[in-house]
């Protein structure tokens, strides 16, 4: 009973005509949110009707544990991942149809010729994806916003760079000018219509789903991918008209000179604006992005344009050497040597963009082993490829846990990101709880790692 001068808790007040029974109230009460449209009730409310307490207070059943253990697990702001991913369905189904426009026109242009001419095109173009997708392997991206970059370079960079160069000529036309020299066009228009249709891509990416956009090796993929698509369409047409004009032997020339001389071009001009904006995604504002991305563009465009004055410059040169090789020796000299430097760069740049990521990736769990979540010597396996592939084959010995260690590797990648996002102040509150739901995400996986482990053992 409660002493002198103490009021009786709410629980423990007499029902008439029952007899009183006492019981310790819970430990702490809960405050419950009042609805929506419904009366509203008020504690003197509760205390009026009274509620006879039972003999023993229960605090927990077993079965309510057993279903929050059953419960699916659930990304916070679900409702933004869905829209962000019908938007990219609809951009991609959009890009597919354009796709098949596109190959619509080469046929009526080429006939059958142009699954030949597609076989061409594609040999650098999947040496490029093949490289593009090891350097991805850390941490890899949605398999869909890589395919939206293909197709982006292939199909809308295209036809958005033909629809910019004649609505720039009709205007021309109009004011008196019988359209744009040819050393105009190829040295500063080609270059800055390209360059900005490509990457404009990586500007909507990183804006709309930063998460999938955290640094700068990814804006080196997603920028070689947009860049080797735009090569793959504009190479079919360089070579479908190399074949009309000159058969079979103008057509190996211009594989040569294109496909395997220089098949790196459009992918290192891509790949300046998506670093530049990668740099600037890892732990600045939203509108440094914007800014970020001029740097990389102008870049691209410069040295687009270097390449395109270089070919043309080695091709005047050429004249005086009409009776060796046509005149075109200067112009190959040129272009294996401008092409082995731009190639190398690009290769060396994503090796060391490779390594910086997984020693970032090791740095921002070192933040969890401190804090207890993980252990160092998790963080040193999963940190490291030599680790990975040691915890890979340790899993796979006993049922499951192959599946469970890669549970582990992919979510330990996508909490580096989140840890840098929280360290950076981006995405709030709400990155917290992303970065809680992804934490008990690890420590289940673990979990049953180790249970597995121990009913094999046994």
């Amino acid at each position: 009973m409660p002493g002198p001068g103490r009021p009786m808790h709410p629980q423990m007040q007499p029902v008439p005509g029952q007899p009183v029974m006492y019981a310790p109230p819970p430990a702490q009460a809960r405050v419950y949110a009042q609805p929506r449209f419904a009366p509203t009730v008020t504690q003197e409310m509760r205390i009026r009707a009274g509620m006879q307490a039972p003999q023993q207070v229960v605090t927990d059943t077993p079965w309510t544990g057993a279903v929050r253990k059953a419960q699916p697990e659930t990304e916070p702001d679900s409702t933004g991942n869905i829209v962000r991913l019908v938007a990219a369905i609809l951009v991609l189904v959009a890009l597919v149809g354009g796709l098949g426009l596109l190959a619509l026109l080469g046929g009526l242009s080429f006939g059958v010729r142009l699954f030949g001419l597609i076989g061409l095109a594609a040999i650098p173009l999947l040496a490029i994806i093949a490289y593009v997708l090891w350097l991805d392997r850390w941490k890899p991206k949605p398999k869909l916003l890589l395919g939206i970059c293909l197709l982006w370079g292939a199909v809308a960079s295209v036809i958005l760079t033909l629809g910019f160069s004649l609505v720039g000529d009709i205007a021309l036309y109009m004011v008196g000018i019988n359209g744009v020299p040819d050393v105009i066009g190829a040295v500063i228009q080609a270059p800055i219509l390209e360059e900005s249709t490509k990457t404009f891509l990586l500007l909507v990416i990183v804006l709309a789903a930063r998460r999938h956009f955290e640094g700068p090796l990814d804006g080196l993929v997603y920028g070689s991918l947009i860049g080797a698509g735009f090569a793959f369409t504009e190479n079919i047409l360089y070579l479908g008209q190399s074949w009309n004009d000159g058969e079979l032997p103008g057509l190996a020339v211009t594989f040569a000179m294109r496909c395997l001389g220089s098949p790196l071009l459009h992918t290192a001009f891509s790949t300046c604006a998506g670093v530049s904006i990668g740099l600037a995604a890892r732990k600045w504002p939203w509108w440094s992005l914007i800014l970020m991305w001029l740097p990389g563009l102008v870049l691209g465009m410069v040295l687009h344009g270097f390449w395109n004055a270089s070919m043309t410059l080695l091709g005047v040169f050429g004249q005086a050497t009409r009776n060796v090789m046509g005149g075109m020796l200067p112009q190959i000299i040129g272009l294996v040597v401008l092409s082995a430097i731009l190639s190398a760069a690009w290769v060396t740049l994503g090796l060391l963009l490779r390594r910086s990521e997984r020693m970032h990736t090791q740095n921002m769990l070192g933040d969890y082993a401190n804090s207890g979540w993980l252990t160092h010597a998790e963080v040193d396996m999963l940190g490291t490829w030599k680790g990975r592939k040691n915890g890979r084959d340790w899993a796979k010995s006993f049922p499951g846990g192959k599946e469970e260690m890669k549970t582990m590797i992919r979510t330990s990648g996508r909490l580096s990101t989140t840890r840098m996002r929280v360290l950076a102040g981006i995405g709030g509150e709400q990155e917290r709880k992303i970065e809680r739901a992804e934490l008990k995400q690890f420590s289940d996986a673990r979990e049953r790692l180790l249970a597995a482990s121990r009913q094999t053992v046994r």
